[in-house]
């Protein structure tokens, strides 16, 4: 999937990363929060900060240890918490850890590693709820939302 888009729910402050798969028929939009969506909007505006954030820095100490992320996997859905995995490779060997997916989205958009939702976390979601979400949020140019295009 792709980060199609990252919405600023000025409501509670938040933030929902979207992301769609290529045909744009599968929908994912998780809520995250401030912080982890300033680093997105800033990764998807391509603007440098002066000092490294947070997300920049694991990149670089993973590069400096010549670990490559090969792709983040969102793995499950349970209480409206969202699972996410970093999968690495390091001396020819692949390794995962445990990550939120808006840490593991973060970096990935930051070095391009390929971002997949496991069918079952598409299917745990209510689609009508999903539209309704997201027509009051902005997403249909309406709402309360601030949207920050991929």
């Amino acid at each position: 999937m792709n980060v199609n888009t990252i919405l600023f729910d000025s409501r509670n402050s938040s933030y929902i990363v979207v992301l769609k798969d290529e045909t744009g028929s599968k929908i994912l939009p998780i809520w995250i929060g401030a912080a982890e969506g300033n680093s997105i909007a800033m990764a998807l505006g391509n603007v440098k900060p002066v000092r490294p954030l947070t997300h920049d820095l694991i990149v670089s100490i993973f590069d400096r240890l010549e670990v490559e992320i090969a792709r983040v996997v969102i793995s499950d859905l349970i209480d409206n918490t969202f699972y996410a995995s970093l999968y690495l490779l390091h001396n020819n060997k692949e390794f995962h850890i445990d990550s939120r997916p808006s840490d593991a989205i973060a970096i990935s958009i930051r070095i391009g590693a390929p971002v997949f939702v496991e069918e079952e976390v598409i299917a745990k979601q209510d689609s009508s709820m999903i539209d309704t979400w997201m027509k009051n949020l902005g997403e249909s140019g309406s709402g309360g939302g601030t949207e920050f295009n991929a």
